[in-house]
């Protein structure tokens, strides 16, 4: 089997939650091989985090990406926007 990458939007609880803790934490993440992150501007001074991760072409392996991502303190949603074998 090959990987998928896997794009995820990543909504933080309000405004003022800390996006650098949070940054870290998704590089930190072992469901998936971390591979890259970007800020997205939503409205009102609210911050989106984009973030991609490698992960392996097998049955719930982005779900398992998602419920870790979930489990960081200061993340509200985890949404996966597209998931593209390379």
């Amino acid at each position: 089997m090959g990987d998928v990458l896997v794009t995820l939007k990543v909504m933080p609880e309000g405004v003022d939650s800390d996006l650098k803790v949070i940054e870290d934490r998704l590089r930190e993440v072992d469901a998936g091989r971390f591979n890259s992150l970007e800020k997205v501007p939503i409205a009102f001074g609210l911050v989106a985090l984009k973030a991609t991760y490698v992960v392996a072409d097998e049955g719930g392996a982005a779900e398992r990406l998602e419920e870790a991502i979930k489990g960081i303190e200061g993340v509200k949603t985890v949404e996966t926007i597209e998931a593209s074998l390379v």
